[in-house]
């Protein structure tokens, strides 16, 4: 069985760590090269950073911070953000970064991702799914920047793993996120159900249980963990942690 893992998901604004609810309102959380040193001290599975608002700005990747940012760290590196183009892939891989996350490139230039795909090999990409409920009618895929996207969750799902070739997705319920409140388990266990890749759950964790939860019962593969990473409980003061993961991780 293939060992469960929790990453810190950090989001970033250009210039330091932030924390969002339901996608909006950034709050300051500190330096990320700070934040890096401590998970590297509580020896994390693996690390995710998105550059919120590079995508929205327009702007190309900070590869300089970047650059600082993955020789720090000691654990596996993920990076999403304002990544389009072959050649912006090539300078993250080539920085450190191990997987790279796309988001709004998957309906702006799908065919650089199977570019990338084709040259670096499926585990170099995870796509973001980012969902919430509309007004009216089923949860769907939701776009920050305002892209359209025709699929429903699932096609989307399916879409992302047999056209484009990903090798991994991250689902990021809008409607949880920075709320403490849980995963959103009936979601997460239907796309489970409706693909092979492995999946990460992202958005609403706020205790240990909830870890253990979507970990085991739901049986995601991995759980990224936002506010829990960057606060010490909710409403409280930034604290920069980790769960213990005896707490969590069943061994088997």
């Amino acid at each position: 069985m293939a060992l469960k893992r929790i990453i810190p998901c950090l989001l970033y604004d250009g210039s330091g760590l932030v924390k969002t609810v339901k996608f909006k309102n950034p709050s300051y959380v500190g330096d990320p090269i700070n934040a890096i040193k401590i998970y590297n001290d509580k020896e994390v599975d693996e690390l995710i950073l998105i550059d919120i608002s590079a995508s929205k700005q327009k702007r190309k990747p900070n590869f300089d911070k970047i650059a600082d940012m993955a020789s720090e760290a000691f654990m596996p590196f993920a990076y999403g953000g304002g990544v389009k183009t072959f050649d912006d892939f090539t300078t993250l891989y080539k920085l450190g970064i191990e997987k790279v996350i796309v988001n709004s490139l998957i309906q702006e230039n799908p065919e650089v991702i199977k570019k990338v795909i084709a040259h670096y090999g499926a585990q170099a990409v995870v796509a973001c799914i980012d969902f919430k409920k509309p007004l009216f009618g089923a949860k769907t895929p939701y776009s920050y920047i305002g892209n359209k996207i025709k699929f429903s969750l699932l096609e989307y799902a399916k879409y992302l793993e047999r056209e484009i070739g990903v090798g991994e997705l991250m689902l990021y319920s809008v409607d949880k996120d920075g709320t403490w409140e849980g995963y959103d388990n009936e979601i997460i266990s239907q796309l489970l159900n409706s693909v092979e890749v492995p999946v990460i759950a992202c958005g609403g964790c706020g205790s240990i249980n909830d870890l253990k939860k979507v970990l085991y019962e739901i049986n995601v593969n991995a759980a990224a963990i936002g506010s829990m990473a960057v606060y010490s409980k909710k409403g409280m003061g930034v604290l920069i942690n980790f769960p213990n993961r005896e707490a969590v991780i069943q061994e088997h």
